[in-house]
């Protein structure tokens, strides 16, 4: 072998290390990245790794199936309703738009069709109605006859009455006056026949020191119609002496009905709580 044979071979064996050393540690050895073994070198590539199946997914768990309900199917009288309804509504938008003689002729006859299957209607509930006293409105609250209204009066009148007498035990009355109104000198007698007749006593107070026909008892105001804020007269108060509390019945000439309609609606349980800023607590003197 001669010198420059000897030179070539250093060289190769040279630059192979070279790429040896430069190449990524980690990466394996291939036989084309040595050079130095030549181009006409053959080594079996080594074998890849084997790729295992993966594990078929899990199934998951079933989500329970919730039965939908079964949409209840209308009753054919619902169904023949809701067409008519519809039909009389666009016959009706059609004849407004578009008022031909046709139109409005053809609207006005599905409409009498329709009031007269409302009439029947009416005609069954009355009958239903007479059978039936539970379900007759003209037995129930105030009555429409005549005959039977004046009975009705009658008797609201004597309940009343009684239950005005009762509150008569621990109530009064206040009335507040002036002596120089004219409506206050009006309303008076109303006043001194209603006690008369039903037994509950009638306080009366003057703003202005003036007199009354029929309550020479009177007494001055004292400061309670300040405090009541009375500012305008005749005026009348439901009192509970011993408790103090005082609710207004009403402002300016009443009559004798109102008073007990007004009296019997104040006594009645759960107005406070109907109306709580209507009572007062105020000491009586």
């Amino acid at each position: 072998m001669t010198i420059r044979h000897l030179l070539a071979t250093a060289l190769l064996f040279v630059s192979a290390l070279a790429q040896a050393q430069a190449q990524p540690r980690g990466l394996p050895d291939r036989f084309w990245g040595d050079a130095w073994r030549g181009w006409h070198f053959y080594e079996d590539p080594e074998p890849e790794f084997e790729r295992l199946p993966l594990p078929p997914p899990k199934a998951s768990a079933a989500t329970p199936k919730t039965n939908s309900p079964t949409p209840t199917a209308k009753a054919p009288e619902l169904v023949e309703f809701e067409r008519l309804q519809k039909t009389l509504e666009d016959v009706r938008n059609i004849a407004i738009m578009r008022p031909t003689e046709g139109n409005v002729r053809r609207y006005m006859e599905l409409e009498s069709q329709v009031v007269a299957r409302a009439s029947t209607f009416a005609d069954v509930a009355q009958r239903v109605a007479w059978s039936t006293p539970e379900l007759d409105p003209t037995l129930q609250g105030r009555p429409v006859n005549a005959k039977a209204l004046e009975v009705f009066e009658q008797q609201q009148l004597a309940d009343r009455s009684r239950s005005i007498t009762e509150l008569g035990r621990d109530h009064v009355l206040i009335f507040f006056f002036r002596g120089d109104c004219p409506y206050c000198h009006a309303f008076a007698p109303t006043l001194e026949a209603f006690q008369a007749r039903h037994g509950i006593r009638i306080e009366s107070v003057s703003v202005d020191g003036g007199a009354m026909p029929g309550f020479p008892d009177a007494r001055r105001d004292n400061g309670i119609a300040t405090a009541l804020r009375v500012t305008q007269v005749p005026a009348v108060y439901l009192a509970q002496p011993f408790s103090g509390k005082i609710t207004p019945i009403g402002f300016g000439v009443l009559s004798e009905a109102q008073l007990l309609e007004r009296i019997t609606a104040v006594s009645a349980p759960g107005y406070d709580a109907m109306l709580p800023s209507a009572t007062r607590q105020v000491a009586l003197p």
